[in-house]
């Protein structure tokens, strides 16, 4: 096992701190998140939490510094707390970032999705690639953008059985790392049938509908009104022992690809 160190949070360093780590590593983790609805028993940080509590176990592992952590980007949902940031603002926001953490002397730069959507997703590995593109003269730049789901097999087999949002992983996550802020008491679903439904697909959240009925037209989304708790999964099954073996999954993954970015990448 390798040696663990106290993890470098940039947004508790001085100027004089960054120096120095930037003299210690050229690698940085960037926690994105979203603010947005989890049910009635997970926090509307839930995501946020999915990313920066793993950046901070594989900085304490790898030596990387952790970037403060993006809270606002697109949920589609629309429930009291959500706060939806268009998917081109929040992937302008992230270029930004990795353009700042670039001038400064990070190239390798992990981008850590705590959050799921798909368009958010979309609009996100889209402006990676443009970014990349933009920063071409950096020729020693490295970008990863690394959902932290694809590194637990533990979380896969969960949404190949079609449990996903709220549901047990994101419970028992957060009973891992953050226990005093799951209700495990107020448990609840929407109505049996629209439940089931919403877990055949995680974007069957949406309404959708088409004024004119051509394939030219442009739909119309919204979050479905009989939305009342928006859970898609089965939190009852959570425990912190999958949250602390899902934690470990993680971890381990996102630590072996910083160390092959670290160690593999071509020297300019």
């Amino acid at each position: 096992m390798s040696e663990h160190r106290q993890p470098l949070l940039m947004e508790n360093m001085t100027v004089e701190d960054m120096r120095a780590a930037l003299a210690a590593t050229q690698t940085v983790l960037v926690p994105l998140g979203v603010t947005e609805q989890h049910g009635y028993h997970l926090p509307l940080s839930t995501d946020v939490h999915n990313a920066r509590q793993s950046a901070i176990r594989v900085a304490a592992a790898t030596g990387a510094v952790v970037a403060p952590p993006l809270w606002y980007s697109y949920s589609g949902g629309e429930l009291p707390g959500t706060i939806n940031v268009s998917p081109q603002v929040m992937a302008l926001m992230v270029q930004e970032i990795v353009t700042s953490l670039a001038a400064q002397g990070f190239r390798n730069i992990v981008l850590l999705l705590g959050h799921a959507g798909t368009e958010n997703t979309a609009a996100v590995r889209d402006l990676v690639i443009l970014t990349q593109a933009r920063l071409s003269h950096i020729e020693d730049l490295v970008i990863a953008l690394a959902p932290v789901w694809e590194f637990s097999e533990t979380w896969m087999q969960a949404f190949a059985d079609h449990d996903y949002h709220a549901g047990s992983i994101e419970t028992s996550l957060m009973m891992h790392w953050a226990p005093e802020l799951v209700r495990p008491d107020h448990v609840e679903q929407d109505d049996a049938a629209l439940a089931a439904h919403m877990r055949e697909d995680p974007d069957n959240y949406q309404h959708v509908e088409k004024p004119v009925d051509d394939p030219h037209v442009v739909a119309r989304i919204r979050q479905r009104d009989d939305i009342v708790v928006g859970v898609m999964g089965y939190p009852e099954k959570a425990s912190a022992d999958v949250g602390r073996r899902v934690c470990d999954e993680i971890v381990a993954g996102v630590t072996a690809l910083v160390r092959k970015i670290e160690s593999e990448k071509p020297r300019p």
